[in-house]
């Protein structure tokens, strides 16, 4: 809310978007295109847009769409819509790297399944998306059910405890050559708290 007790902007008025389009790529799988003042955010969109589950999965600090372990976000993708019947929104960010930015592209494809008639989204983070994920995890209780992180960094998960024991789960392999485990176990153990207390000291985003 704004000071004025009006509700402040959505993500996706936040983008400012200038113009967008979409192209059925398959069937299953659709291409977006959202034209912004600060970039351009591109989207794969896998499954029926009206799902009522949503998956939505957010690279590492150089962006990308595919994800770890040599595309696991599109194989993801693929798989959930084809036996689950989910929708996965695979999310390339407007700027890669700067984080609040990310955490509006993110947002935004919360929106956006949301608006579609999703009832349940879990948002899923490689490296510097893990961070990505749990910030808008925090931020948006009533839309994220539950947040997954792939060798995620600590820089940025400080909010962990602001998911409020929704479903967290963190992989993280132990030979990881770029962030080590520890980076993942630190982020459990603030997630792990009962509540955010000085974990929170940096605040949260509100979108």
């Amino acid at each position: 809310m704004t000071d004025a007790g009006r509700p402040g902007p959505t993500p996706l008025e936040l983008l400012g978007v200038l113009a967008s389009q979409e192209v059925a790529v398959t069937p299953a799988l659709r291409h977006l295109e959202f034209y912004c003042p600060r970039g351009l955010l591109t989207l794969l969109w896998h499954g029926e847009p009206d799902a009522k589950g949503a998956v939505i999965a957010m690279g590492g600090a150089m962006g990308g769409l595919l994800g770890p372990a040599g595309g696991l976000y599109h194989d993801l993708g693929v798989e959930l819509a084809a036996t689950r019947g989910l929708g996965t929104i695979r999310v390339s960010y407007r700027a890669a790297n700067d984080l609040d930015a990310c955490c509006v592209d993110a947002a935004a494809a919360v929106q956006l399944a949301i608006g579609n008639g999703a009832e349940r989204v879990v948002l899923l983070g490689h490296s510097f998306g893990g961070a990505v994920a749990v910030r808008v995890g925090v931020a948006l209780p009533d839309m994220v059910a539950g947040v997954a992180t792939f060798a995620t960094q600590s820089a940025g998960c400080e909010v962990a405890a602001g998911l409020a024991g929704r479903p967290f789960l963190l992989f993280h392999g132990e030979r990881d050559e770029i962030l080590p485990m520890m980076a993942s176990e630190v982020v459990r153990e603030i997630a792990r708290a009962t509540s955010c207390g000085s974990a929170c000291s940096s605040g949260s985003p509100t979108y």
